[in-house]
């Protein structure tokens, strides 16, 4: 797969001039974004991962195959930041969702551990509102066990009000999910 690096932006002028159907991964600071990409593309370092959050403060723009582009967005509900640095964030992940029109969907993903925090919750409904297609990953499946995952999927499932079989469980480390996700990608991208 070839997966290169485009370029990074803050504001709406400074996005790549492309006319390819654009897949959004976000998620709050540290869930694994970056880790996701990596492992979706079989690159290692094609996205630089973190162990501090709060790290990716721009939007990072990523050529798949020149068939797609994944756009890696700035992870929210980290309070080690500024209000201000959080507001800016906020404006610019609001601004990439509403007015980029080659975004086909984009992949929020949640710690299956954890569940759904408070700024999930709120990003999911504002993605619902502005009626934003959206797949749910729950990541970092390789810490539980599978009854574990089944348990967590059924109260994240009841939080959310949904079915569970619009979630994908996902793993960076196993590769978990890994096919599933790239096949429901690419079918939200070219349809």
């Amino acid at each position: 797969m070839k997966a290169e690096f485009i370029k990074s932006a803050f504001f709406e002028k400074d996005y790549p001039d492309t006319e390819l159907p654009e897949i959004a991964f976000v998620g709050r600071s540290n869930v694994g974004k970056s880790s996701m990409i990596n492992t979706l593309t079989n690159r290692k370092k094609l996205v630089k991962v973190s162990q501090k959050p709060g790290k990716t403060r721009a939007i990072n723009f990523f050529n798949i195959n020149d068939k797609i582009i994944f756009v890696d967005l700035p992870g929210y509900g980290y309070a080690k930041v500024s209000k201000k640095e959080r507001e800016k964030w906020k404006f610019i992940i609001e601004t990439y969702l509403l007015k980029r029109k080659q975004l086909k969907c984009v992949v929020l993903i949640i710690d299956i551990r954890i569940g759904p925090t408070e700024y999930d919750m709120m990003m999911l409904e504002w993605l619902e509102a502005y009626s934003i297609d959206t797949v749910i990953a729950l990541t970092k499946s390789d810490k539980l066990s599978n009854n574990k995952i089944a348990k967590q999927k059924r109260e994240i499932a009841v939080k959310l009000g949904m079915d569970e079989d619009r979630f994908v469980i996902f793993s960076s480390i196993t590769r978990r999910g890994r096919d599933e996700l790239l096949q429901i990608i690419e079918e939200k991208a070219f349809s």
